[in-house]
């Protein structure tokens, strides 16, 4: 099955340069945990993810409002991304190994065109779960789960 039967495609991302007080409101009207971060530049290009815990704890470790900080200090740089064309599996094996929840779609340039879940995934493993030849087991599922919990020094060692 490929990523874009489960994607959601149209996405909220923020901007390096904006404050975490906008990005946390951004999270709360799209009911959601993370965002993109999009170059200000090239609206479509991700350049990190920012969480909600990521905003949290930036914010609590410099003793600022969020409304005095900006998402570049506290975004994952670096991002990992998958393509709509890559197999449901391969998005699970890049979040095994990132021990990330979330992946962020891409197209052949680098511009955001949706982003997938462990939870988009479950849901498509729990819908399969009759079917003869399931192409996502919730056995794999538990299995991606199992790695992204993993405490970090655990996921450093294993690789």
């Amino acid at each position: 099955m490929l990523v874009k039967k489960l994607m959601t495609g149209s996405v909220t991302c923020c901007k390096p340069g904006d404050t975490l007080d906008v990005a946390a409101e951004q999270l709360w009207q799209s009911d959601c945990g993370a965002l993109p971060v999009c170059d200000p530049a090239d609206s479509r290009k991700v350049v990190g993810m920012v969480t909600d815990r990521d905003i949290c704890m930036h914010a609590h470790f410099n003793h600022r409002p969020l409304d005095e900080l900006i998402v570049d200090g506290a975004m994952t740089h670096g991002v990992k991304t998958c393509r709509m064309t890559d197999d449901v599996h391969i998005a699970e094996q890049i979040m095994s190994s990132a021990a990330i929840r979330r992946l962020p779609v891409v197209d052949d340039s680098g511009n955001l065109v949706g982003i997938v879940s462990l939870a988009d995934i479950a849901g498509e493993a729990a819908k399969q779960r009759r079917l003869d030849r399931p192409e996502v087991t919730e056995t794999e599922i538990a299995g991606t789960l199992s790695a992204i919990c993993s405490p970090r020094a655990l996921v450093a060692t294993a690789a």
